[in-house]
């Protein structure tokens, strides 16, 4: 198989059976084209051109395959903040896991937490490692969630069975919007729909009364990103450091290599500290 190693014959990797752990940065020859129109070389001198690659991730990325890059430079760019998801006392497992994937499917990069009576750990079964590629924040209280997210720009909108909610199609999408989901049994706690600025509702036509949490969220996520990617264009998208940051962070837990890779960094930037 074709790995990115060659594309950086200068490349020194850790020897760990020395316990050395100094790393060079590769240099890329003048090969673009190779390997067709965008080969992979191409790709990486692209992402460094704009910005989105910093020196020291080169390293990382001759530790993974061309496909693999490729995908993570993708998904990134796809990545949005536009549109964020909050979950409140949201307790199972499975529940918290489909939201996740929801999430990581539909490009919103962001899950606030609030915990509830069960801690927050999703299902690996149902997650399938969509929480890897996310960013999740985890709050103590609706009041510190809202705040930090109304500082941030965000419109509060609150999932809620209540007179006074508005169908989601109804809601501007052009701002920035968090979307509150509540407790499978109990819904939102009457703080959460108090300090909310807009509630809603995903309309239905059936004899059922309610959706499934995981449901309405992935229809929500799903109703909001085609929205406001359409009504803001590439302003939905992350910005060049938001995404530089999180393609670093990725590159660095891609496989067990890159993970090796980083915790030896760690280690040694800990020992330079310490030394100091």
């Amino acid at each position: 198989m074709f790995c990115f190693r060659s594309f950086f014959p200068n490349a020194v990797v850790q020897d760990e059976a020395r316990g050395g752990n100094s790393v060079s940065t590769p240099s890329i020859p003048e090969r673009s084209g190779a390997f067709g129109p965008m080969s992979d070389d191409s790709l990486v001198r692209e992402a460094l051109q704009k910005g989105l690659l910093e020196p020291d991730d080169l390293r990382y990325v001759a530790e993974m395959t061309p496909e693999r890059f490729r995908r993570l430079y993708t998904v990134a760019a796809r990545r949005t903040r536009h549109v964020t998801v909050v979950l409140e006392a949201v307790d199972d497992g499975h529940n918290q896991a489909a939201v996740l994937r929801s999430a990581d499917a539909f490009g919103v990069q962001d899950v606030h937490v609030l915990v509830g009576k069960a801690p927050f750990r999703p299902s690996e079964g149902v997650a399938r490692g969509s929480e890897r590629w996310l960013t999740i924040h985890r709050h103590p209280s609706p009041e510190a969630a809202f705040s930090a997210l109304r500082a941030a720009g965000y419109v509060i909108a609150a999932s809620a069975l209540d007179p006074t909610a508005v169908p989601l199609e109804a809601l501007d999408f052009a701002r920035p919007t968090a979307f509150v989901f509540g407790n499978e049994k109990d819904g939102l706690s009457e703080a959460a729909r108090a300090l909310a600025d807009v509630r809603f509702i995903v309309p239905m036509v059936g004899f059922v009364e309610s959706l499934n949490v995981s449901v309405a969220a992935a229809i929500t996520l799903y109703t909001a990103t085609q929205k406001a990617r359409a009504l803001v264009g590439e302003r939905f998208f992350l910005g060049r450091d938001e995404r530089r940051a999180l393609l670093g962070r990725w590159l660095r837990q891609a496989n067990d290599r890159t993970r090796r890779l980083a915790a030896l960094e760690k280690e040694s930037a800990e020992a330079g500290g310490d030394g100091g």
